[in-house]
């Protein structure tokens, strides 16, 4: 059905989103993290994680007090997994993703979130 498909696109269609997933793509990251590296709410960082995970671009494991969120390493729709091996030829080269790309080592939860 085109409907279910167009979420897919839908999905990527925040900046946003697409940092998620390229930073996520590069390391596993608990929602302050994320947040420290978009300079976003709470509230919004965990609105787009919830689209990425509902449409299977990421997953989410409790590990502790952590939330960690990482790329799905086996969705159930192979177009995503299509997309995911081909999104850093469309986006890998920005400007902002080579910058987070810098930043996401940095990125120290301890001081972060606690």
């Amino acid at each position: 059905m085109l409907e279910d498909k167009t979420k897919i696109f839908k999905a990527l269609s925040d900046p946003n989103r697409l940092r998620i997933i390229k930073a996520l793509q590069t390391k596993v990251l608990c929602v302050c993290e994320i947040r420290e590296l978009l300079q976003l709410a709470n509230s919004t960082v965990s609105q787009h994680l919830s689209i990425l995970k509902e449409e299977g671009f990421i997953i989410e494991e409790k590990s502790g007090k952590w939330v960690n969120y990482s790329i799905n390493p086996r969705p159930s729709d192979p177009r995503i997994s299509a997309i995911l091996s081909t999104i850093d030829f469309w986006i890998g080269d920005d400007s902002v993703i080579v910058s987070d790309k810098k930043k996401i080592f940095s990125l120290d939860r301890m001081m972060i979130c606690c």
